[in-house]
């Protein structure tokens, strides 16, 4: 049995990680505010706020096996690498495809990133910079993994990205539902689970390094068609041009009012992540149908109808397919 401390593990990624890492037989902690929930059962609940100077002194002066953080904001990690690091044996960060200057095309773990984030707190426009911070603090420490994760999905999306078209084929039963004309736009989806589980094996094993944690290489198109046949879709899918999009004011990627997992061109890399080095390093992957089979459940529970943090309402993709069939 390791010790593990999980630096969140009450929101999804990181406490996914918690339970995995519980089941695998650890001794887990998960320090954390639990603004986003409760950590999972049987791991020691922590409650800081990271932006505390006393943030870890619950934590401090232990030999931890295993830490494994979650955080995007660059102040947070520093002080947890000052705090905890010398007395770690491993230390994973769970990073993000985001860090790379140019995302138009391939991209390997070597790709130059972006400049890194000067201050401690990145805001939702300094994701990516953030992230590099955080990265070149952990890099301080000997023996750490740097997890740049793409698209994740399954249960427990809080970002309604993957769960929007297989949720809205599902409530539209015969009516039409709007998708984006971008079908051989790349896409890689990982299953939570499948990082996660991932995620502790690497820990457990001492991998170092920077490594991709991506899903197989797919299009948006198939991604889409995917989900209709798992919502058991038999009504019309009203392709709209990404132009005429733009033009009513329609988003990419997520948020309110968008067509999520809709990329431009110059971010097509973030379905292009080089997937080598995690399947070396023993990456297992789930088929991404059984991603999906697994969101809609989650979706269905949590009401096919409701207000989404991703996409169109249905009102308003409606009124939109009327516009594109007048």
């Amino acid at each position: 049995m390791s010790s593990v401390l999980v630096l969140g593990g009450t929101s999804w990624v990181g406490g996914e990680v918690a339970r995995t890492a519980v089941a695998r037989g650890h001794e887990v902690t998960c320090l954390a505010r639990g603004e986003s929930g409760d950590p999972p059962d049987g791991v020691r609940w922590v409650r800081a706020d990271r932006d505390d100077p006393r943030a870890y002194d619950e934590v401090r002066g232990r030999d931890w096996d295993q830490v494994i953080d979650v955080s995007r904001q660059p102040g947070q990690v520093r002080s947890a690498v000052d705090v905890l690091g010398p007395t770690t044996g491993h230390w994973t960060l769970v990073s993000t495809g985001s860090v790379y200057a140019d995302q138009s095309g391939p991209l390997t773990e070597d790709s130059p990133v972006l400049e890194p984030l000067d201050g401690d707190v990145a805001g939702p426009d300094q994701y990516g910079e953030g992230k590099v911070a955080c990265e070149q603090a952990v890099r301080r420490l000997g023996r750490h993994l740097i997890v740049r994760a793409g698209l994740i999905g399954g249960r427990g999306d809080r970002s309604d990205r993957l769960g929007h078209y297989v949720a809205r084929f599902a409530l539209a039963d015969d009516g039409p539902v709007l998708v984006p004309g971008v079908a051989d736009q790349p896409m890689q989806v990982i299953d939570v689970r499948d990082l996660a589980a991932w995620i502790v094996a690497a820990a457990e094993s001492g991998t170092t390094g920077t490594v991709h944690g991506v899903g197989e290489a797919t299009t948006v198109g198939e991604l889409v068609a995917l989900s209709a046949a798992v919502a058991g879709f038999a009504g019309e899918q009203v392709v709209a041009d990404e132009s005429w999009l733009r033009e009513r004011g329609v988003e990419e990627w997520m948020g309110p009012r968008s067509l999520p997992l809709w990329l431009p061109r110059s971010h097509h890399g973030m379905g292009l992540m080089d997937d080598t080095r995690a399947l070396a390093h023993g990456l297992e992957r789930r088929s991404l149908s059984e991603t999906i089979d697994a969101t809609l459940a989650d979706e269905r529970e949590r009401g096919l109808g409701r207000e989404r943090r991703a996409g169109l309402s249905r009102e308003d993709e409606l009124e939109l397919i009327a516009q594109l069939q007048a």
